[in-house]
């Protein structure tokens, strides 16, 4: 059987070293890190994940910020909000929640966000400065499939890696982050052709489709490692409901060398990156080196 790759343990880990380096800015150099999270609307699962966020950035020294917005908020009005907080010292990070209401555009106000704020890294020039290797935001769930990653495997020059989807903000950034770790990539998606043949090439493979257990056991070169981003909500069959990933765990842990969990993998990294971010942004912000405890 596979490896449990525990992304719990991990992201405490870091979050412990963010609260580390935190105190260090506060004794040091009278910086607070701040993050603003703006929410639009009265979206279940995003007022539970913002809740999440203001509770582990207090959590960790830093300062939380929270604007929360009726769903008939104009876009302007946001956009407004967004320009203030680019201005304010006080805000070192800045995250909109999404997804936003119909009646607003996302790419407008994501890149209303100043691009040294922007810790989500949505941003079209932090998009375009990871496609070319330099020093950008990244975004926190690919970054924390990459830790993950290195965690488990070490040194990841030469392997190849499969990323199953290509969206904006997984798919794609994660394969980006890869290459820059020397692996050979291969984007596939649901449209792929034997797609089940193109899995089995991968020493590593990364599962972001949102499709409930797509990638079956046998699709597992044996002794791969498997990063399941997705987190599907689906019937139990007892009355109630159960999360699973976009792979399907108990096949591919036969064949795997190690597979990260859902719940439990990928989704608590991304919030520890997000105050990971906030920090790496307050620190560039100040001209003061990131530390070496929140290096890649």
């Amino acid at each position: 059987m596979a490896t449990t790759i525990k992304g719990k343990a991990f992201a405490a880990g870091l979050r412990e070293r963010v609260t580390a380096v935190v105190a260090e800015l506060v004794t040091h150099h009278g910086l607070r890190p701040g993050l603003a999270v703006v929410l639009v609307g009265e979206d279940p699962a995003s007022q539970v994940y913002v809740r999440n966020k203001g509770r582990q950035t207090m959590e960790a020294g830093m300062e939380s910020i929270e604007h929360r917005l009726p769903a008939s908020t104009r876009e302007e009005d946001l956009l407004a909000l967004i320009h203030r907080l680019n201005d304010d010292p006080a805000v070192h990070g800045i995250l909109v929640q999404l997804p936003l209401p119909g009646h607003i555009d996302e790419s407008k106000v994501i890149n209303a966000i100043s691009v040294h704020k922007d810790i989500d890294g949505f941003h079209i020039e932090n998009v375009g400065k990871l496609s070319i290797g330099e020093e950008s935001l990244v975004p926190c769930t690919p970054s924390g499939c990459v830790m993950l990653l290195k965690d488990q495997l070490g040194d990841l020059t030469g392997k190849s890696a499969v990323v199953v989807g290509r969206s904006n903000i997984v798919g794609k950034p994660v394969a980006m982050l890869l290459l820059k770790e020397h692996c050979t990539v291969t984007i596939a998606h649901s449209r792929t052709r034997d797609l089940a043949a193109v899995c089995r090439e991968a020493d590593i493979l990364v599962a972001a489709v949102g499709v409930p257990e797509m990638v079956k056991g046998d699709w597992i070169k044996p002794g791969a490692t498997v990063i399941d981003v997705g987190i599907n909500r689906i019937d139990g069959g007892d009355g109630k409901t159960r999360l699973v990933g976009d792979v399907d765990y108990a096949g591919a842990s036969e064949a795997a060398g190690a597979i990260t969990p859902v719940p439990g993998g990928v989704g608590p990294m991304t919030i520890a990156c997000l105050l990971r971010n906030t920090v790496i942004a307050a620190c560039r912000q100040h001209g003061i080196p990131v530390p070496d405890g929140l290096q890649g």
